[in-house]
């Protein structure tokens, strides 16, 4: 059987943490800043966790060796 790789684009986008939760940048914030109000922007800074769900699919088809 051969070895799986991993998707490169989900390399740069998806983080695994050590709990073994899927950490992800948030979206929203490239350009249009303007139109958006300050709550907007400043709630949308940093990474957060991805839901369960999409998570479980990103590690299985994604990032099949870091589990």
């Amino acid at each position: 059987m051969p070895k799986l790789k991993t998707k490169s684009g989900a390399k740069k986008r998806f983080k695994i943490t050590g709990t073994g939760k899927v950490m992800y940048a948030q979206a929203g914030k490239r350009h249009g800043m303007i139109k958006r109000t300050t709550k907007q922007i400043r709630n949308l800074r940093g990474t957060t966790t991805l839901f369960e769900g999409d998570a479980a699919n990103v590690k299985k088809f994604f990032l099949p060796n870091s589990r």
